[in-house]
């Protein structure tokens, strides 16, 4: 290496510091302070649409009775941030969601899900109610990890691919594997792709995850209607372009009325549904935060 390299390799090392520097912690190991907890209260499908319970009862299914008297449960253990239903299996979700709100932000954290457990983390939510952009880690069956979902807007869905588990020889989960279901050219997973401005390979995205390990994921969100951009393990996973989604119902104007230039951020247990039942959710499943920190760019 020539005093030059080593001159722009010690730069480069200075600027990461730089930039780490700015980070500032949003969990501190040991408490919830700074975050509260709120129930999975369903709204309206989108701005000034329908709600969900409407929606609901047109398919013949039944929202959660009462959510907002069972939010989820949150616990600080052994330096982690925990997320279970409760009670365990009981169907409902809830959130942690920040104080504070934010505009536009990088935001780093490590997570470790069981397996089946639905999560995931909102930029730009409201204080008040559901809307917000999802970042979703769907560790589930059909599930999609490091894509994203508008809730409350009128549901779009942009990922890469999903994900489903392989099994040992007793059959317990052992692994992710790519989901054998909606591949290919005119299917609702490709799609969902095509929503992406990036995207990476399904095998790359398997050859970065740790299974049953911690794993980093990082997000930027940055705009008015924001580019959002994600990755995990250092793997670019996908790139979404907010104002540019192709979704029926989506309006980008209604959007950024709608959610404004600043949110909060939060943190999902999912609830369980007669669709998925139990592969949303296991019945003793957690979610696992730690090291969450955010750099408001």
């Amino acid at each position: 290496m020539t005093h030059d390299d080593e001159s722009a390799s010690g730069r480069q090392r200075e600027e990461v510091l730089m930039v780490d520097d700015q980070f500032v912690p949003l969990f501190d190991g040991t408490s919830t302070a700074g975050w509260r907890v709120i129930p999975r209260v369903y709204g309206t499908v989108r701005p000034g649409g329908p709600t969900i319970a409407e929606v609901f009862r047109e398919q013949g299914m039944h929202p959660p009775v009462a959510p907002e008297e069972h939010p989820a449960r949150w616990t600080v253990e052994d330096g982690v941030l925990v997320g279970r239903q409760d009670p365990p299996g009981c169907g409902y979700g809830g959130y942690l969601i920040t104080e504070r709100a934010y505009g536009d932000v990088e935001l780093v954290l490590e997570t470790k899900p069981d397996w089946p457990a639905d999560t995931g983390v909102m930029v730009r939510r409201r204080p008040d109610s559901w809307e917000g952009f999802q970042v979703l880690l769907d560790h589930r069956p059909h599930g999609g990890i490091g894509g994203f979902f508008g809730n409350g807007l009128a549901s779009f869905s942009a990922v890469p691919f999903t994900v489903d588990v392989e099994h040992d020889a007793d059959g317990r989960p052992a692994g992710l594997r790519i989901d054998d279901a909606g591949v290919g050219p005119g299917t609702a997973i490709a799609h969902r792709r095509a929503q992406l401005s990036q995207a990476c390979d399904a095998e790359e995205f398997l050859h970065a995850w740790r299974w049953g390990e911690w794993n980093e994921l990082r997000v930027r969100c940055v705009g008015n209607l924001p580019r959002l951009t994600t990755w995990v393990n250092g793997l670019l996973v996908a790139e979404l372009d907010t104002a540019a989604i192709d979704w029926p119902g989506y309006d980008p104007q209604a959007v950024a009325r709608t959610l404004g230039p600043r949110g909060h951020i939060a943190l999902e247990v999912h609830d369980n549904d007669a669709i998925s039942g139990l592969d949303r959710w296991g019945p003793d499943a957690a979610c696992r935060w730690r090291n969450i920190r955010i750099r408001e760019l």
